[in-house]
């Protein structure tokens, strides 16, 4: 097993991705805490969790260090998604989207700190996007966070490697969740009251290998960079997304 000895903190432990990372952690022999708001995980144990709650966080990281004394691997999925232009997004639809995608991840990393130290190998895996790299129309506060995500992860990365402490971006593209079933029956850059099944299909068929991802798709590569093998890796943005980024999409016309 992969993790054995090891524990691990996922926010947004509960969502479709975290989730998926979650049950692969504990299959891989790692302790790991679903931290997330709701309660509908599949594994992990659960610990409710608000990444806008800076008492919360340092609550959180105090028990743990009575609970476990350290942290191996936190992995920061948590985060919301905006469909509007800037034209339509509020002031407080941007504040809160940095809140929960960007100050939420300093927050829980900075509190993380202490015990990833004790570590003897440490991992923190951000969740960035593809949408940091290149933009999906009507998502320009989402595409703001991510690319701030990414910005962040490098300067973790710099700033934190001497302690033995590696940090790391997942960027993914399209992913079968509930998030993007959202996406596909929303009025913005999604469905717009379309067909969801064709829409689906014309999804699948823009990338090179006609299909979108699954939760476990990014859970084996998350698992990846949280273990040993990945000892190497550090300060890197690694884009998940079928090919669909490495296209150029005027040669579909």
């Amino acid at each position: 097993m992969m993790l054995e000895g090891k524990t691990a903190l996922v926010t947004g432990g509960t969502g479709g991705i975290g989730s998926a990372i979650c049950a692969r952690f504990e299959k891989e022999g790692a302790q790991v805490i679903a931290a997330d708001l709701a309660d509908n995980r599949g594994a992990g144990t659960f610990r409710r969790f608000d990444v806008t709650d800076e008492a919360g966080i340092i609550s959180t990281f105090a028990d743990l260090q009575n609970q476990w004394g350290k942290l191996d691997i936190l992995v920061n999925a948590a985060g919301i998604e905006i469909e509007e232009t800037i034209e339509n997004t509020t002031l407080e639809q941007w504040n809160r989207i940095f809140a929960i995608n960007v100050t939420g991840m300093f927050l829980t990393s900075k509190y993380a700190l202490p015990l990833l130290r004790k570590s003897n190998a440490a991992s923190v895996i951000n969740f960035g996007s593809y949408d940091g790299y290149i933009a999906d129309p009507g998502l320009a506060a989402y595409c703001a966070t991510k690319g701030a995500v990414h910005a962040l992860t490098k300067a973790m990365a710099c700033d934190h490697g001497p302690e033995g402490i590696r940090v790391n971006a997942i960027c993914p593209g399209y992913v079968d969740t509930p998030m993007l079933q959202s996406f596909f029956e929303g009025e913005g850059s999604g469905g717009g009251g379309q067909d969801i099944d064709m829409l689906q299909q014309a999804v699948r068929d823009v990338h090179p290998l006609k299909t979108y991802g699954t939760p476990e798709d990014i859970a084996n590569l998350v698992n990846w960079l949280a273990s040993d093998e990945a000892r190497y890796a550090s300060g890197q943005l690694w884009v998940i997304d079928g090919g669909l980024s490495a296209q150029v999409q005027q040669m579909k016309l």
